[in-house]
């Protein structure tokens, strides 16, 4: 009787947790189950995985952060709303309207984003802002930390921000080797023991560098050698990185100050505001922040995304290493290739994650039955984020198309409205198709038992991957 009532006290305590948090029902089914049947195991891993700790010690600081923004958004009289349907849905979302006037440039690996990103780097003369989920400190990582630490022995403020989990992706960690050269820098949430600190599954998963309010660099790209032409084979990782100039770089730096105070857990004190730098002639970029995290009260990326799917009337091209949507999102695609619009996914055919690949494969063969085309890329593994709707709109940043990056991340999107950009990324994204392998639905649905039931179990995990 005592071990009966040791199992059903906690898992009953979970289960309530479980059924007035979690608004995902798939995610709250399942730990109800795991909480009834894994004895005393359930609710334990419920306590480390499963609560949105962050959203709880966000509360304290959201009084001091920007208000509500949806209410701001539908207070705003319809004559000021934008006009077009992509302007409107990110609108609603965020409450910021777009900053015109904007330079974009994509840049291509490693070998393209590490020098301008170092250049700008020695170019600082106030401040430099450097957020990252993944900073190795190999020969890529050290020419940051050799030039952050220049820059501090000439009097630029310079802080990073690293993820506490994505530090240990190398043995050495690489907040120990900044701080030992001189440059500020915090951890983000990092897991520990004592004091007990768990934070396993709310990651800050953005990558941002901002110089002088002058120049950001924004996308999906880490620090580390991988991206570079002169890795190992079987390491080297493809990936887009973008270069920002102009009104919206403050945004991106006001982002990472609320992510510095947040980390910092200390109230609001606005970093100082280096004065903005003439950019030359202005750009023809439109641009929005779009941010999201556990700590919002809604779903921004997530429903941005489907509510632009929704708006197409040509071409969607989503390119992603991982794919794991939601059914609002599956819904969206599939109604718009009903209505004649050629939607193409691009997903890379040996990915990092082995089980992110099986996971997908339900979602891939319902799609591909509406006529929507799946192509496999081949290696080296592509870690690029990319929506290219029509001829004008592209939205790129950090985040994947899975729950964790759309649930329980940190993560940063910016909508880009460019006939240019987007004729230049679809471009890139063509040359890709070229080379890689369209999957039929015949293909797809003529999988062995034992890769179906692989696959089947792999999907049934899609709220935890």
């Amino acid at each position: 009787m005592f071990f009966v009532v040791l199992h059903l006290a906690p898992a009953t305590l979970t289960i309530t947790h479980v059924l007035l948090f979690k608004r995902d029902t798939r995610a709250a089914t399942g730990w109800i189950m795991a909480c009834l049947f894994i004895p005393y195991l359930g609710p334990i891993v419920y306590y480390l995985f499963g609560i949105n700790r962050v959203r709880l010690r966000a509360q304290t600081l959201k009084q001091q952060l920007a208000g509500d923004h949806i209410k701001q958004a539908l207070a705003v009289r319809p004559e000021h709303s934008p006009s077009r349907p992509q302007q409107l849905a990110g609108f609603l979302v965020s409450g910021s309207d777009i900053t015109e006037g904007n330079h974009v440039k994509a840049l291509y690996n490693g070998d393209q984003a590490y020098p301008q990103m170092l250049a700008a780097i020695d170019a600082a003369r106030h401040r430099i802002l450097l957020a990252s989920y993944i900073f190795k400190p190999d020969r890529a990582g050290q020419s940051f930390v050799d030039r952050l630490a220049a820059a501090v022995a000439r009097g630029v403020d310079v802080r990073v921000l690293i993820d506490g989990v994505g530090e240990h992706y190398s043995f050495r960690r690489i907040s120990t080797v900044l701080k030992k050269r001189g440059v500020r820098v915090v951890r983000f949430l990092p897991p520990r023991l004592i004091p007990p600190s768990i934070y396993i599954n709310l990651r800050n998963h953005r990558k941002l560098l901002v110089v002088d309010n002058h120049i950001a660099f924004a996308g999906g790209m880490n620090i580390s050698e991988d991206n570079c032409e002169y890795a190992t084979r079987k390491k080297r990782i493809a990936d887009i990185h973008f270069k920002f100039m102009g009104p919206i770089v403050p945004a991106l730096a006001d982002l990472f100050e609320q992510d510095w105070r947040y980390t910092r857990a200390r109230p609001r004190q606005a970093l100082a505001d280096p004065p903005m730098r003439a950019t030359g002639e202005q750009g023809d970029a439109g641009c929005r922040l779009i941010a999201d995290g556990p700590d919002q009260q809604i779903d921004a990326l997530e429903l941005t995304l489907a509510a632009v799917v929704s708006t197409a009337s040509h071409s969607i091209l989503i390119i992603t290493p991982y794919f794991l949507p939601s059914r609002e999102l599956i819904s969206a695609l599939m109604s718009a290739s009903m209505r004649g619009v050629r939607v193409s996914v691009v997903l890379p055919e040996k990915n990092n994650l082995p089980y992110m690949n099986w996971a997908s494969r339900s979602s891939l063969i319902e799609l591909s039955q509406w006529g929507i085309n799946i192509y496999y890329q081949p290696p080296p593994f592509s870690h690029t984020k990319l929506l290219c709707i029509d001829q004008g709109y592209c939205f790129v940043g950090s985040a994947n198309l899975d729950p964790r990056s759309l649930r329980l991340n940190f993560e940063l999107g910016v909508e880009v409205f460019s006939e240019s950009v987007n004729a230049e990324l679809r471009k890139h994204a063509n040359d890709l198709i070229n080379r890689s392998r369209l999957m039929s639905y015949q293909q797809l649905s003529d999988r062995s038992i034992l890769v179906r039931l692989r696959d089947a179990i792999a999907a049934l995990m899609t709220p935890y991957l």
